[in-house]
């Protein structure tokens, strides 16, 4: 059973945009919703009067001054006065949080065109301004001095990790090179630079250790950027720029803030967004042509490969050393360099992830492109997976 058999709606991204990810010195949040606001109207061939609703993601945390964004994007034009528009922060996940939100105003039968939104600017404030602030999202930390911030955590559960498992140092370096090569090809990568295994593998003076075992390689950068989206009820109009994506299903799974009620390897709530998401779209794993996830650290990605059934629990470098995940493999995860390369400006990411899908699934991503593909699936998370979203895009 697929979404629009359950719900008897048609869910179509529509249009599109992107901007570059990355130290953005000359932009402001307000510019960059603006801008890519205004192209994803444009692309999916309607005018701005047509949009009945508007979703932004955004998690901020006192990283900008201005923490009341939600009508930033009605900047687009005059007719956008009086639109509904919502800020949605679910930490890292507020980029997918706002488009889940889209995507049930279209089924409850509100609205037929949804603007989604996912916007971030984090470089102009200091390492310890944004420690502190994504910190935010951790229930033990939230408030307190730390010296590895976010890393510290998920270098906690790669300890974990390696405890149960063994060693996984070298693992984590070939996913950071897979995804550092991927990014090359990505025009919009804040990172567009292919490292080698060997130098992502090997701590030296330009690949610290940030909070072992995790080396700076191993972590996302900090990014300004903003991605968008139209969601669509029905049909996409015939102006629409580039083919639509059908969106096939859908899940959210939260899971307890404490980290003493969570199972640090389980990701229990990303495993309940994904067994959901496919169960709405009526398919297995092995019908996906390709996967974008949440590798704010690459021991996030190691986790996914099993969350996600790609491989048992505990055997995650299968999916490394038998080549599962690269371009030619079983399931690519990443083409477009993923957090690790593309950048992570937070609320922005979500978004972000299904534009780069929606243009493999219409044959628009250039030198990312993946013949072929038909059928993939995002999946982001906040926090160290305490809220969880995947979504599974078709071609139509």
């Amino acid at each position: 059973m697929s979404l629009k058999e359950e719900f008897g709606t048609d869910i179509l991204l529509t249009g599109w945009s992107h901007s570059p990810f990355g130290k953005l010195a000359d932009q402001t949040l307000e510019s960059l919703i603006v801008t890519v606001a205004a192209e994803a109207i444009t692309n999916a061939g309607l005018e701005p009067g047509q949009i009945d609703e508007i979703y932004l993601g955004q998690f901020n945390s006192g990283l900008v001054p201005l923490a009341f964004a939600s009508s930033l994007a009605l900047q687009v034009a005059d007719e956008l006065a009086n639109v509904p528009a919502t800020r949605v922060e679910n930490a890292c996940a507020s980029g997918s949080a706002a488009f889940q939100q889209g995507a049930k105003a279209l089924l409850a039968g509100t609205a037929r065109n949804v603007l989604v939104i996912g916007a971030e600017k984090m470089t102009h404030a200091g390492a310890d301004a944004v420690g502190a602030a994504l910190l935010g999202a951790a229930y033990e930390t939230a408030g307190k001095a730390s010296t590895t911030g976010f890393a510290g955590l998920f270098a906690e559960t790669a300890r974990h990790y390696e405890k149960q498992y063994g060693e996984i140092g070298d693992v984590l370096g070939s996913i950071a090179a897979k995804n550092h090569r991927n990014g090359v090809a990505n025009p919009y990568a804040q990172l567009r630079r292919d490292l080698g295994e060997e130098f992502c593998r090997t701590v030296s003076e330009k690949n610290p250790v940030v909070a072992d075992p995790l080396r700076r390689t191993d972590c996302s950068p900090v990014s300004d950027g903003a991605a968008a989206l139209v969601l669509t009820a029905g049909t996409a109009a015939a102006s629409a720029a580039t083919a639509p994506v059908r969106l096939a299903g859908f899940g959210q799974a939260n899971d307890f803030l404490p980290a003493a009620k969570r199972d640090p390897l389980e990701f229990a709530g990303s495993r309940a967004a994904w067994a959901r998401a496919l169960g709405m779209a009526g398919i297995g794993l092995d019908e996906l042509d390709l996967a974008e996830v949440h590798d704010c650290f690459t021991i996030a990605e190691l986790i996914m490969y099993e969350v996600m059934g790609l491989t048992e629990r505990g055997q995650g470098r299968r999916a490394i050393e038998e080549g599962l995940v690269y371009r030619d493999g079983r399931l690519p995860v990443n083409l477009s360099g993923g957090l690790k390369a593309k950048g992570h400006p937070v609320g922005a990411t979500g978004v972000s992830q299904h534009v780069v899908t929606a243009m493999q699934l219409t044959g628009t991503a250039g030198e990312m492109q993946l013949p072929g593909a038909r059928r993939a699936a995002v999946h982001n998370m906040g926090g160290l997976a305490v809220a969880n979203y995947v979504s599974v895009l078709e071609a139509v």
